[in-house]
């Protein structure tokens, strides 16, 4: 949408942890999307937007077992969707982008998905499916991820960034999200 570097470049000092406050760094992103239509989202879902490598091989593990998936993201919700309803996912939760028109206003409509809110959709997840966090296994690769991988039963910092992989409880820099497989008992 033109905006690539710019956004890249906020983007990577957010997961970094470099930018202390993760919504103000999302809503400067955003704004950079004023004025874009749908449509060029539409085009990136469909010609750029690629599953991490293992990714259905692991949901479908999941689903064989029984247990139930959630995509919690700072991404935003129009890609989100998509994703659910193309692999099946039980839960997601993202932001939202504001449309107008057809176009990107450039602002995002109700809470942030920071990590503090990513930590809290997995306790009401949990919660709702009465089990604790403990029973959780949280996937992350950058610095708002960690929240929500402190109170999982397993952290799994998947091509992460250096503070993430410190932090996790298993570390996936090789490979596929199937790699997570050979853990699951």
């Amino acid at each position: 949408v033109g905006k690539k570097a710019e956004i890249a470049a906020i983007t990577e000092a957010a997961m970094r942890g470099e930018i202390a406050d993760y919504a103000d760094s999302l809503r400067r992103r955003v704004a950079l999307l004023a004025g874009v239509p749908l449509a060029a989202l539409d085009e990136i879902y469909t010609q750029r937007l690629r599953l991490n490598p293992g990714a259905e091989a692991l949901l479908a593990a999941a689903r064989e077992r029984g247990l139930k998936t959630l995509l919690v993201s700072g991404g935003f919700t129009f890609f989100t969707d998509r994703l659910q309803a193309r692999l099946g996912l039980d839960y997601t939760r993202s932001n939202t982008l504001d449309v107008h028109d057809g176009h990107l206003t450039g602002r995002l409509v109700g809470p942030i998905v920071d990590g503090v809110e990513k930590r809290a959709m997995l306790e009401r997840t949990c919660a709702a499916l009465g089990v604790g966090t403990a029973a959780a296994i949280a996937i992350g690769d950058g610095s708002n991820d960690l929240p929500m991988m402190r109170v999982a039963g397993l952290s799994v910092a998947y091509h992460a960034k250096p503070a993430v992989q410190a932090e996790a409880m298993l570390a996936i820099n090789n490979g596929g999200l199937d790699a997570l497989l050979q853990h699951l008992h």
